[in-house]
């Protein structure tokens, strides 16, 4: 039996991002969000307007997609609560935000270079997409949000990733993203059954081990 409720929280399972970007001043911002979803090259970021990320990635029109692991859920949560932004509203304090500057240290994280984009990457992050701003959106019904449509011009994947045999494809098997589901962080590499669209999409699966 269903019940009709007004959920409060709408996070059923996205995985994390740490965003690369640059400050006004050149510094490099790192800052997690987990409101991304992927459709062929493109990737759509849900980000709040007082975001220093939003502010960012508008001026500079390009930023790096940094996906970490399970693995590095500690230092993800480090960036929690930290704001490249010092004008930090009242609601932000209140909830324990504080402004932190030196985001990578914060998160004990390497900051490296882009090639096609001025953007840090995380070198400790297994998959570092770099993109460039196509679009921004306000949303609909909530004007301090916006859409922004990124085009990833260039993938940096972890060489343990790649599915053996391939040069282009992501082993599901190898790849354990940090999720977040209702805000607590989740990893799972567990395999239950492969999707029909595999099949379909002419996909390469990894065959099972023999014991």
């Amino acid at each position: 039996m269903h019940k009709v409720t007004d959920l409060k929280v709408l996070y059923f399972g996205t995985p994390v991002v740490l965003i690369g970007s640059r400050n006004e001043d050149g510094s490099a911002n790192l800052a997690p969000m987990s409101s991304a979803w992927w459709l062929g090259q493109t990737c759509v970021l849900g980000l709040g307007d007082s975001a220093q990320s939003a502010i960012n990635l508008r001026r500079e029109g390009e930023c790096v997609l940094n996906l970490p692991s399970s693995a590095q859920v500690d230092a993800v949560d480090a960036l929690a609560l930290l704001s490249a932004n010092p004008h930090l509203s009242e609601a932000k304090r209140a909830q324990g935000y504080r402004y932190e500057r030196h985001k990578f240290t914060a998160a004990g994280m390497t900051e490296l270079p882009g090639d096609l984009v001025q953007a840090p990457r995380a070198a400790e992050c297994p998959v570092q997409l770099e993109c460039r701003l196509e679009t921004a959106t306000p949303l609909t019904g909530n004007t301090r949000c916006t859409a922004f449509e990124v085009s990833v011009i260039r993938a940096h994947i972890d060489e343990h990733l790649i599915l053996p045999g391939t040069d282009h494809y992501i082993d599901p098997l190898g790849w354990d993203p940090l999720i977040m589901k209702f805000c607590e962080f989740f990893g799972n590499t567990h395999r239950l059954t492969p999707s029909r669209l595999a099949e379909g999409w002419n996909m390469p699966a990894r065959l099972p081990t023999t014991p």
